[in-house]
């Protein structure tokens, strides 16, 4: 067993703090937010939220003072999207030129956020990718959207437009095909033109 492991290996949850990552049911998860509670007359327990690396699904858990979890060391390197093709999607280092193939269940969350060129954290964990970090927002083409409705100017109007991913995104009115926008990757909502 590596060093890294035994150290990493089954922390309790009071020395735990939020950007962490452990291991819960099975899966690699980022501690995004945690509190240390002491009820009065009662034992103190820690309340947290944990994010998955592969699903992106949030559990939140309560566990006692003294409960433990396995500690995960991970790696974090920017790769770019290179190219998809039978084998997967291709991801190149951009110093060492390396190749890292993901298959369609890695990225299944993410897939519509994937723009040739563009760059992204991909997470490493006991030798293996556990997951990409997409940025906090991204720069995309619409490749299709409706006209607007002439007449229909009253605030807040939205239409489905489509981008150059296949993503579906709710834009204004006045946004057309071949504009750049900014969108939120957390949920997918139109931040503005890019």
């Amino acid at each position: 067993m590596p060093k890294w492991e035994r150290l990493m290996a089954s922390t309790p949850v009071i020395n735990l703090r939020r950007g962490q990552a452990v291991r819960h049911n099975n899966d690699v998860c980022v501690i995004t937010d945690m509190e240390h509670k002491t009820p009065p007359r009662m034992a103190s327990y820690v309340q947290m939220s944990i994010k998955s690396i592969t699903t992106g699904r949030v559990h939140n858990l309560r566990l006692t003072s003294n409960e433990s979890l396995d500690g995960v060391n991970l790696e974090r390197d920017a790769h770019e999207f290179s190219y998809i093709d039978s084998d997967g999607y291709h991801f190149l280092h951009p110093e060492t030129f390396e190749d890292v193939l993901l298959d369609e269940g890695k990225i299944e969350t993410v897939k519509k956020y994937l723009i040739e060129g563009q760059k992204y954290i991909i997470v490493f964990t006991d030798g293996t990718v556990a997951g990409i970090e997409l940025p906090a927002s991204i720069s995309m083409t619409i490749t299709d959207a409706p006209e607007g409705v002439k007449g229909d100017s009253a605030n807040n109007v939205y239409k489905a437009a489509v981008t150059e991913t296949g993503l579906i995104v709710q834009v204004p009115l006045f946004i057309g095909p071949g504009e750049k926008i900014n969108v939120k990757t957390e949920d997918g909502t139109y931040l503005g033109r890019s």
